[in-house]
């Protein structure tokens, strides 16, 4: 398993729950909430009061603005006029074949009356009907609040790893490399 370079690594970070309490990688209080990378490259405890505090090394996310209400307008005029453009080709489409629909729709009745009777010739007893479980039909995201590092601090951090990558190549390297004799001379 390769392990993400440090160089490759961005300055966003998202808040986090943990089970556990750990020390916070700034004043060492024990603490649950955690920064981590989107695939969890870099991680470091912190508490609350460091990601509220104005004069805390981690800056406070800045809120993305929404469209504006004329941007909302807009969208919405320009909807109702392809709708309406749609509806006036679909009535003149819907003249020609009507006639046509009328038909079918005879035969169809037909079929679904000769059913009917068939099924209730036919007499199933009926099991109970099961109370059905809602289900969302799209499932809600957590949302985490986006953070970004002190230019200092992810220096720090990108260093700290850079420092463990090195020391696992080192490790790698040296298993190739034969021993060093242990006997006296």
């Amino acid at each position: 398993m390769a392990a993400a370079s440090s160089s490759q690594l961005q300055n966003i970070y998202y808040e986090r729950k943990t089970g556990t309490p750990r020390p916070c990688y700034i004043c060492n209080r024990p603490t649950t909430t955690v920064l981590a990378t989107l695939k969890t490259e870099d991680f470091l405890y912190t508490c609350d009061s460091h990601l509220t505090d104005s004069a805390s090394p981690i800056p406070t996310p800045a809120s993305t603005p929404g469209p504006s209400a004329d941007d909302i307008k807009k969208v919405i005029a320009d909807y109702h006029q392809r709708e309406a453009r749609k509806s006036d080709k679909g009535n003149k489409d819907k003249d020609m074949d009507k006639d046509k629909d009328k038909d079918k729709d005879k035969d169809k009745d037909e079929k679904e009356k000769e059913k009917e009777k068939d099924k209730k010739t036919v007499d199933s007893p009926k099991s109970p009907s099961t109370p059905s479980i809602p289900t969302s039909s799209t499932p809600q995201n957590p949302t985490h609040r986006k953070f970004q590092l002190h230019r200092h601090i992810f220096e720090m951090r990108k260093n700290e790893l850079r420092r463990k990558e090195q020391g696992n190549k080192a490790k790698e390297v040296s298993k190739g490399l034969p021993q060093v004799p242990r006997t006296a001379f």
